[in-house]
């Protein structure tokens, strides 16, 4: 006698694990008067699997390879072989999992073999991708500037500095330079503002009684410079 598949508590006996579960456990069939099948979720999924192992086996003779067990909260990368806490793997927005599939180890070995094999280096990678130039047109442009940077005029400057509002290369920087128009953000009316402090609005420490101090500047009594 087949054994009944509801009660009246809205539950459904597997008719693979045999377990009573609750309806919402079941996988959605149009079929039943209930909208749910005859198979919890999960042995309905290792019903599914083996019958696609069995299709692929008899159509193309080839065995299909088996679901590999993983601990909560660790993954298994494919290049090295080894199952690893999902913090060593890197992070992927793409993948369901919300990480990449290979490890941060393997996974910075097939980038730099991907750079090498297609740029020729990281170097060349990061100048296309950051400025739209290659290291050939960096080097020329260094030429132009007579091998020095082209504010300060140090030798083997490293840096390529860019418009921010346009992404257009102005010109081959050292590291101070090239940081120091970041932080005064490209702005020529800080920069002038800044020359004019240098030039004469330093502000001093004069002495007006014992151990007391009042700081005043040099050119206090004209009016201050302004930028031209």
């Amino acid at each position: 006698m087949p054994l009944p598949l509801d009660d009246q508590d809205g539950r459904r006996r597997c008719r693979d694990c045999g377990e009573w579960k609750p309806l919402a456990e079941f996988c959605v069939s149009s079929k039943r008067p209930s909208g749910r099948g005859s198979y919890c979720k999960p042995c309905f999924n290792n019903r599914s699997k083996a019958s696609y192992a069995k299709r692929v086996g008899e159509k193309h003779g080839r065995e299909v390879r088996a679901t590999r067990e993983v601990p909560e909260g660790h993954r298994f990368c494919a290049d090295c072989g080894t199952v690893k806490p999902v913090v060593d793997f890197p992070r992927n927005r793409a993948d369901s999992t919300g990480y990449a599939t290979y490890c941060k180890p393997c996974h910075n070995s097939r980038t730099k073999e991907v750079r090498q094999r297609l740029y020729g280096g990281s170097r060349e990678y990061h100048l296309r991708r950051r400025y739209g130039i290659g290291e050939k047109e960096f080097q020329e442009l260094l030429a132009e500037q007579g091998g020095v940077c082209a504010v300060c005029g140090a030798e083997d400057p490293q840096h390529v500095d860019h418009d921010h509002r346009t992404g257009w290369v102005r010109g081959i920087l050292c590291f101070n330079c090239n940081g120091g128009l970041g932080q005064f953000r490209d702005s020529p009316t800080r920069l002038a503002r800044a020359i004019t402090y240098l030039r004469g609005t330093t502000w001093q420490r004069a002495l007006i009684h014992p151990g007391v101090y009042q700081m005043c500047s040099p050119t206090r009594g004209r009016p201050p410079s302004r930028p031209s």
